[in-house]
């Protein structure tokens, strides 16, 4: 086997890494874990528009660790571009895919034709890097298996699916063949998220893909509930408006049980509206209520987590709301702030000082949500610059990444060492913290993984 690194290194988007494996027959059969898109920095993004490294046509399967964008979203331009081999996943992250990879296309189109309109594109016209119909054509290829049974790749090659706890329908991978294996973490849980179950322990593999997005940080140990509940009752003390820039899937529901309990404890008032404004995030919520076996709520929880907030679902309706008065707390996604609705509610709440702007996940480099966490004095929205003087704040342990701690303890349950850990998934610092952590805590075989490097496994 040998391994290319095509994305998410030295960065925490564009998962894509392509396993090369050799038959018995001397053939060679080449799978793709992960099909991310590059978020973030302009020169990250523009890697989405470059050609990769190998024929999409030469591929001959592709295994997703879970549906987010970053992990699943340039699927649709594979496609496009010649791939037409089967996507392995688990039913969860194939039905989440179908909400993530159709919006995703919708949002691109939606960007090119205000490009257009507005007259602020480079390019002209502006296009979108794939369409609604590249979307279903990806879609249709989905193809879910349980975990923890075995995926016959052809030729003595298998995968097995682990749940590793980081949202609904999550996994590890695990790929043998007869004398080397390797196990690609994805995106890992945390053990006693309030919503997810913990993830599986892997107790042997010979080469270890791993992420380290939090490598240089630990969760914040107290009960984020408290916290929540006091950015919530300053601003509505001001009678201002809570923004809440939330991932679609996992956060969005999360957020939506919390402030529930908030309510139901009174810790704030019960009356104080909630919205969700992300068709996204409504599909995703009732997803999330089918695949109960995949989550620590009871059914009386899950009810109560999908009656929180009123929904919003036309456009018409997220524009008023952008008239509303405070005090309200509202919803929306996209949780780095890169596109959908919640940019338009940046617009309007944003320049406002009795509003706060309320972030509860990470935020990568070159995103307007990083922007802001940085002290931005405005965000750059369809070609203007929009003044942040509403309060920012950020709520950093209801992260569904493991910290290094968390992940550290993960590794333990190895039976051994694997031969060689890579190190995925991590801004620079991040990533080498990690490598730090292991090799002095675990004496393991570690290196942080580079954009198109090439490993043999040997």
């Amino acid at each position: 086997m040998k391994i290319t690194f095509l994305g998410a290194t030295g960065t925490v988007t564009g998962s894509k890494y392509l396993l090369t494996s050799e038959t018995p027959q001397g053939e060679k059969k080449r799978i793709l874990i992960d099909c991310g898109l590059f978020q973030g920095l302009k020169q990250l993004r523009l890697r989405n528009w470059a050609a990769l490294p190998i024929n999409p046509q030469d591929i001959q399967a592709v295994i997703l660790t879970h549906a987010h964008i970053d992990h699943s979203g340039y699927l649709p331009l594979l496609v496009k571009n010649g791939f037409t081999g089967k996507v392995y996943c688990t039913e969860a992250t194939r039905d989440l895919c179908e909400v993530l990879l159709l919006d995703s296309a919708y949002l691109q189109e939606e960007e090119a034709r205000y490009a257009n309109k507005g007259g602020f594109s480079k390019h002209t016209p502006a296009l979108p890097l794939y369409t609604q119909d590249d979307a279903q054509k990806a879609i249709a290829l989905l193809t879910p298996v349980p975990y923890e049974q075995d995926i016959d790749l052809g030729d003595g090659l298998f995968a097995k699916l682990f749940p590793n706890g980081h949202i609904l329908g999550s996994a590890f991978v695990h790929i043998h063949n007869h004398k080397t294996s390797i196990v690609f973490s994805g995106d890992i849980g945390r053990p006693h998220d309030i919503l997810m179950k913990a993830p599986a322990i892997i107790k042997q593999a010979d080469y270890l893909v791993l992420e380290s997005t939090y490598g240089n940080r630990l969760h914040d140990k107290s009960d984020p509930k408290i916290r929540l509940a006091e950015i919530i009752n300053q601003t509505v003390k001001r009678k201002g408006v809570v923004v809440i820039p939330v991932f679609a899937v996992g956060r969005a529901q999360e957020l939506l049980y919390y402030i529930h309990l908030l309510k139901a404890s009174n810790a704030i008032a019960k009356d104080t509206p909630v919205y969700l404004n992300s068709p996204m995030a409504v599909d995703a919520t009732a997803i999330f209520n089918h695949f109960k076996d995949e989550h620590r709520l009871t059914p009386e929880q899950s009810h109560a987590l999908c009656h929180t907030a009123h929904i919003v679902n036309s456009v018409d309706e997220s524009k008023r709301l952008n008239a509303t008065k405070g005090p309200m707390i509202i919803l929306s996604a996209s949780g780095m702030a890169t596109g959908g609705r919640i940019v338009h509610h940046l617009k309007a709440f944003a320049p406002d000082p009795k509003n706060t702007i309320l972030f509860v996940g990470f935020q990568a480099a070159g995103t307007r949500g990083a922007a802001m966490l940085d002290g931005a004095e405005s965000i750059k929205i369809h070609g203007e610059y929009v003044p942040i003087r509403a309060q920012v704040e950020y709520v950093s342990n209801l992260s569904a990444h493991a910290d290094y701690s968390e992940i550290i303890a993960w590794l333990r349950g190895f039976e051994k060492p694997p031969k060689k850990t890579f190190l995925v998934h991590g801004e620079p610092v991040a990533a080498d913290a990690m490598r730090l952590h292991i090799e002095e805590q675990l004496r393991w075989n570690v290196e942080v993984a580079e954009y198109f490097e090439t490993v043999e496994l040997n």
